[in-house]
């Protein structure tokens, strides 16, 4: 339960949060991450703009912001993005605005992103931002969980197993890194995360009023 604010205490409205879940595909960043959402609908994920392709079942504006080449490089030169990098010869970016308001409004946004995506974020929202590193339990397993999922051929496998290691090489630019052996309890250790960070004196602008109040109203 939030106990940042409630409809008796409108003015007790925390800053919103920017969670980063980051790892190497196959670590189970993209399952925790709906774990998180189904447990707690305050948070949303950011909806980013990328150049590939729609996929069958996804949603243009719900899934991901469908733009070509030209129109993704438009708002590059605009500086629209909060983040943005190529990610498997697509370019995916995190718009700004959108981001700024949920913050405003005492929203959270998730963000799954990799670590170049991360330091940009870092740049632009340090104060706001919590950065979590998802780590497997073994090389070998992330390996049978990639060939588990079935969808790519065994050359795509062997490119991001290459692409993880590089990956968890940053794994010391994140505040938080867990090893998740066990999905259930690797979730529950991010919400707890976030339940914590929620409670940072910065994220609570009222209290310099409140305390203010507290220590100025007579006896």
């Amino acid at each position: 339960m939030d106990l940042t604010e409630s409809p008796s205490q409108p003015s007790r409205r925390r800053r919103g949060l920017l969670i980063v879940l980051s790892s190497p595909s196959g670590a189970g960043k993209s399952t925790i991450s709906r774990k998180l959402m189904e447990e707690d609908p305050t948070i949303t994920m950011s909806i980013s703009a990328t150049t590939r392709p729609m996929r069958p079942g996804e949603v243009a504006d719900v899934d991901y912001h469908f733009v070509d080449d030209q129109q993704f490089q438009n708002l590059v030169d605009a500086d629209e993005f909060a983040e943005w990098a190529y990610v498997f010869e697509h370019r995916y970016g995190s718009p700004k605005e959108p981001i700024k308001e949920a913050l405003k409004d005492g929203r959270d946004t998730l963000f799954d992103i990799d670590w170049q995506g991360t330091q940009q974020l870092e740049y632009a929202f340090r104060t706001d931002l919590v950065r979590i590193f998802i780590l497997p339990p073994s090389m070998e397993e992330l390996k049978r969980r990639l060939e588990e999922r079935g969808t790519d051929t065994q050359d795509v496998i062997d490119f991001r197993m290459r692409r993880a290691a590089a990956e968890i090489g940053h794994w010391a630019e994140y505040d938080y890194v867990l090893i998740n052996d066990d999905v259930e309890k690797c979730t529950e250790a991010v919400r707890a995360i976030v339940i914590a960070e929620r409670q940072r004196r910065e994220r609570q602008p009222y209290l310099l009023n409140f305390v203010r109040e507290l220590v100025e109203r007579p006896n």
